[in-house]
């Protein structure tokens, strides 16, 4: 019986599958795995803008995996990894650790001043560039840490432009002032309050609450007794929707004014029927006019298609965010923070749905829009964009 026609199909089909599979594993080798960090708050009582935040994110990631970036002539995939800071300083840091432990080459966040500034040394230390998509508080960029980013203007853009609007287009005559004591509340709060006193306007009243607190009633008494015509709240949504409801509980109908924290479609939700048209006036960082309006349009409906909700406040910073990290690390030929680094750094001129990014040498951008809203019917509208 002759049997070497079998024995010669066995070994050809062997030495086959090993060179496809050979192939295969070659192929896989070098497609890098590229890990990006995001943090934000998941739980918690700005959970609802912790998760939009980390929507802007993965939409970017999979955006860019479906596009099969290469870098260094390799093939990569990027991978999320997401962390819940739950707005605490103390978390924030441990997630931030977290992060380095697990090697990730760029961190998205986070999205709190008060978890963003401690954490950025932890990442500063270890030379991986951190990127804020909301964090307006301005010592996080004035640390000296040259791996730290923001792509929205900070409090002293924010709160001098809301200040001087409340003064000279709102006419306010005795402007009252209240903060939740966090690293953002109080930072905007403070630039406020300083912008209101330079365009000559005067501050009858200042009081503090918390982010977790929900009966504001004591203070809103004492303010009251003031008879402001504005009162101005540094914090969030969360905090500021309540406020509202109290406020019309004491009869207080003062313009309610505040900065990107409460300029957010849940407020409307939050104050239910307490919130009157035009009562309201936010600024948010940020803002595209003319043409480049269509790409943020364009955005907001690609967010509400893959997750059937609405663009809360700070998706598409994040999605820039992220979009400017990997466009640094194509540009560099590597995704090593040591390399892409000084690249992202050098950004100048990026088109993002935000509108167009620089960054200056603090690693803030430069020439930051504010975009002034007001809310009509429960919706917000556009009152102005200033720079």
């Amino acid at each position: 019986m002759n049997l070497t026609p079998l024995n010669f199909d066995k070994r050809a089909l062997v030495a086959a599958l090993t060179l496809a599979l050979g192939a295969s594993l070659s192929a896989f080798a070098q497609e890098q795995v590229v890990k990006i960090g995001h943090v934000a708050p998941l739980s918690g009582p700005i959970a609802h803008l912790g998760k939009d935040n980390e929507n802007g994110a993965r939409m970017a990631i999979e955006e860019l995996n479906a596009k099969g970036i290469t870098i260094g002539g390799k093939k990569v995939k990027f991978e999320l990894i997401a962390e819940d800071d739950a707005s605490d300083p103390k978390q924030g840091t441990a997630v931030a650790q977290k992060l380095v432990d697990d090697k990730v080459k760029g961190v998205i966040g986070h999205l709190n001043s008060g978890t963003t500034i401690p954490a950025s040394k932890i990442y500063n230390d270890e030379g991986i560039p951190q990127i804020s998509p909301s964090a307006t508080n301005p010592k996080y960029t004035r640390q000296g840490f040259n791996t730290a980013f923001r792509v929205v203007a900070d409090d002293v853009q924010l709160g001098g432009v809301l200040g001087r609007y409340a003064v000279k287009d709102l006419k306010g005559k005795a402007i009252a002032v209240v903060d939740d004591r966090t690293a953002y509340g109080q930072g905007v709060a403070d630039e406020f309050d300083k912008a209101v006193k330079a365009a000559g306007g005067q501050v009858v009243g200042r009081e503090y609450t918390t982010d977790k607190a929900t009966d504001f009633m004591p203070i809103l008494t004492t303010l009251k007794a003031k008879k402001p015509d504005i009162i101005f709240f540094g914090g969030m949504d969360a905090v500021g929707g309540p406020m509202l409801k109290q406020m019309k509980s004491l009869g207080i109908t003062s313009k309610f004014m505040g900065g990107d924290g409460i300029c957010t479609t849940e407020l409307a939700k939050l104050a239910g029927d307490a919130m009157m048209d035009g009562q309201v006036v936010c600024a948010e960082a940020g803002g595209v006019e003319g043409s480049q309006k269509k790409g943020m349009d364009d955005f907001a409906m690609r967010y509400q298609k893959r997750f059937n909700t609405e663009v809360k406040l700070y998706a598409p910073y994040v999605f820039d965010a992220v979009n400017l990290m990997v466009a640094a690390m194509v540009k560099a030929g590597s995704s090593e923070p040591s390399k892409y680094l000084p690249l992202l750094a050098q950004t100048n001129g990026y088109k993002g749905v935000t509108g167009t990014i620089s960054f200056d040498n603090k690693g803030d951008i430069k020439n930051g829009a504010l975009t002034v809203y007001t809310f009509k019917a429960g919706k917000r509208d556009t009152i102005a964009i200033v720079r």
